[in-house]
């Protein structure tokens, strides 16, 4: 997809700097256990592996992390939420290729777009469902708090 200078097999021939497992979870501020469990999970693949079985990781690779965990932190998905994400976002990217070859018909055009509009459709469903989560717990939290500010008139009015 796309061939960047730096990736292996680009047009100037140069190789990417790869990271350790050790270097990498440091990078991507998460431990190595967590990035083994990704791989296990199939959200993320090291781009190569030594001939001893090291795995070896790119900056495409920790932006992938990075995009696990922001999945987590930012939206409260949970690993299989994020593996749906996931493959839908990497759809979504091979789509935009598929789309752009020149040897894609207008109707294969036409369909790959349909295709698309579905899949984002689908991403934005489950960031919903996440969103009337919250909004409903919040919902919970504001008629605690009302409960209780009543509650501490009462008990100010009775001193």
């Amino acid at each position: 997809m796309g061939g960047r200078p730096d990736q292996p097999g680009s047009a100037d021939g140069g190789e990417e700097h790869l990271l350790g497992i050790g270097a990498a979870a440091e990078r991507a501020g998460v431990s190595q256990r967590a990035l083994r469990y990704y791989q296990q999970l199939g959200l993320l693949t090291p781009c190569s592996c030594t001939p001893g079985g090291l795995r070896r990781y790119s900056e495409d690779d920790l932006e992938r992390v990075a995009r696990i965990r922001q999945l987590q932190q930012l939206l409260g998905l949970n690993l299989d939420e994020i593996a749906v994400m996931l493959r839908g976002e990497d759809r979504l990217g091979e789509i935009r290729v598929a789309y752009q070859h020149e040897g894609t018909s207008a109707a294969e055009r036409q369909a790959l777009v349909r295709e698309s509009l579905e899949l984002q459709q689908q991403l934005r469903a489950t960031v919903e469902a996440k969103r009337q989560g919250i909004e409903g717990f919040l919902t919970d939290l504001d008629a605690r708090i009302s409960k209780t500010r009543a509650f501490l008139d009462q008990v100010t009015e009775a001193s």
